[in-house]
This record gives C-alpha cells, structure tokens and sequence, in this order.
C-alpha cells in the first residue's frame, strides 16, 4: 500500500461523492486506500457512499467527534508508506498527489506536505500558514505578508518551487507514516481548527520539514460545511487559538492575546451595529457580522463554554 487517504465527513454528502470521484479520476499507478470517517451525518451520506464506492473503508460514528478525533480513528488502522489527509470540500487536479510524493520520496525529512489551493474559478487561496503568535492573530495577515514577504509567505509572491514553510492550510495534507510514529496523532483537544498547525509544528520539533508544493494543486471550495453553521464555527475557531497558545506559548502571551482579541471584536462590532443603524439595518453582511461579534462576545462573557462551538453540533 502507497498511501492511506483519509477524509473526514459531516453532512456533506455530495461534497464527499465530488471529492471522491476526483481522488480516483486523478490518481494513477500508486495503490491506495481511502477511508471516510462519518460523523454522524444526518444527510444520506453512508448510504450515498456505499452505493457509488464500495471499495472505501467507513468508520461510523454515532455523533460528531470534532476532526482530530475522527482523523486519529483512522490513522491507528491505516497501512500506507503516506497519509493524505483531505476536506470534503477538496477537488484534486490531475497527479497532485503522485506530485507531493515524488517530492517526499526525494526529500526524505519531508514530513508534511501541501499544495498550492484553488477558488472554484481557479484563482490561488493562501495555503501556506505561520505559526501563530500576537502579531499573526492581532495584525492583519495581508498587511504582514506585504511588510515582511520572506517570513510571511502568501499567494503574493509567485513561488514557483517547493519551499519549506511554517505550516500549511489542511484542507490538503501529504503526511509521512514515519513521522506521525515519531511525532504522535494530532492533538484531539482541538475539535476543529488549528490542530494541523500544532501537528506542524510538533514535526517541525522532531527534527521533520514542513513543505508547500506549488505544482501541487487542489480545488478547495473552502468551509462549505461549516457554512452552514456559521456562528458555533466562528466560536470554535476562537477556542482552538486559545487551546493552542496556551499550550505553545508563555501565560503572559496568552493575556495579551486575549486582551488585543477583545479590544479588536468591541472595535469590530461597535462599527458593525453603527453601520447597521446607519442603513436601517438593510445591510445584511454588517448585521450578519454584528450577529457573529455579539455572539463571540457573549461566549466570552459566559466563561468560554464548550458546548457553544461545533461540539454544540
């Protein structure tokens, strides 16, 4: 076996069935497994798989157990050399996955690899990430990006070689079996968000490279699924960047993240409900922002409760 491909679904049945066609329409002369891990979706989506690929693996679970959970069910059973983690909202393009492996069978402390992601009508998304800190989480990203091209790296700058990163977008993982041994599974305090950046950077403090691919190409039809579930997502996201700086940073640096982050979202929604009043509240995405804002900010204000983010789901 090559490589083991893994893809986690909740709810998005035809997302799943796409991003599936695409793995077998795109992958040629390597021998692989695909395993889908079910988070108790609610949509058809066993039945529709089982119906168009009998030859996947499906692990059920009865609810939804976050993605690091559901990821770390699969990769104790998996029996590839690689691992190739993919969202359900992911199209492959033709050999990006025999491309990343060409790469990691030549450079072999290559433990993670990703690839250049795509908007539907093919322009580039930003697939390289950096490891948080205060000025990644309270400055705006472009604006670093633009001040400091060599350590921030983004769509901007043209890369047109492998290159090694930070950390990567997870939508599109190539992982080496070697190093998830070395490293360990992905940390399952996060239940969604930030856990493939704590995986990168654990690799990276085991002595593995972390690269992006820019021939490797992926449609990523970005948060389809979470979409849906717009504000317990946005809530989620604040509580796994608490749960990593917290584990990867000083407790002084946790309270001044803290603190910027809420200075930015009083900032951010007295503009909101000011521009909503303004327009009589016709302005759907200023009152939609204010919805989000107030609802982070209550979160807050209620001592951060688990159960209003995804795991609310």
């Amino acid at each position: 076996m090559d490589i083991s491909i893994i893809i986690i679904n909740w709810n998005s049945r035809d997302l799943l069935i796409d991003c599936i066609k695409s793995v077998y329409a795109t992958t040629h002369d390597i021998v692989f497994e695909i395993r889908v891990v079910d988070n108790g979706s609610s949509d058809g989506s066993i039945k529709a798989l089982r119906d168009a690929f009998p030859d996947v693996i499906i692990i059920e679970n009865r609810h939804n157990m976050g993605f690091a959970k559901a990821c770390n069910q699969a990769l104790r059973l998996i029996k590839g050399k690689y691992v190739v983690l993919l969202n359900t909202d992911t199209i492959l393009t033709e050999g990006a996955i025999k491309t990343a492996l060409e790469l990691m069978e030549k450079e072999i402390k290559i433990g993670i690899c990703g690839g250049q992601l795509l908007n539907s009508d093919g322009t580039k998304q930003n697939s390289i990430a950096n490891i948080p800190s205060l000025a990644t989480e309270l400055l705006n990203k472009s604006f670093l990006r633009g001040l400091l091209p060599k350590k921030y790296l983004g769509k901007e700058h043209g890369i047109s070689s492998p290159v090694e990163v930070e950390s990567i977008i997870g939508a599109f993982m190539v992982v080496r079996k070697q190093a998830i041994d070395e490293t360990g599974l992905i940390d399952e305090s996060y239940f969604f968000f930030f856990e493939e950046t704590d995986w990168c950077l654990r690799m990276k403090k085991m002595g593995w490279k972390v690269f992006y691919h820019p021939d490797v190409r992926v449609y990523h039809l970005q948060g389809q699924t979470v979409k849906k579930v717009n504000i317990r997502a946005r809530i989620e996201y604040w509580r796994s960047r608490y749960i990593f700086f917290k584990k990867n940073h000083s407790r002084a640096t946790l309270i001044a993240l803290t603190i910027g982050l809420m200075m930015k979202l009083l900032i951010n929604l007295s503009l909101n409900l000011v521009l909503g009043a303004a327009t009589a509240f016709t302005n759907k995405k200023a009152v939609e922002k204010s919805k989000i804002y107030l609802n982070i900010l209550y979160w807050h204000l209620s001592g951060l409760p688990e159960g209003w983010g995804l795991k609310g789901e």
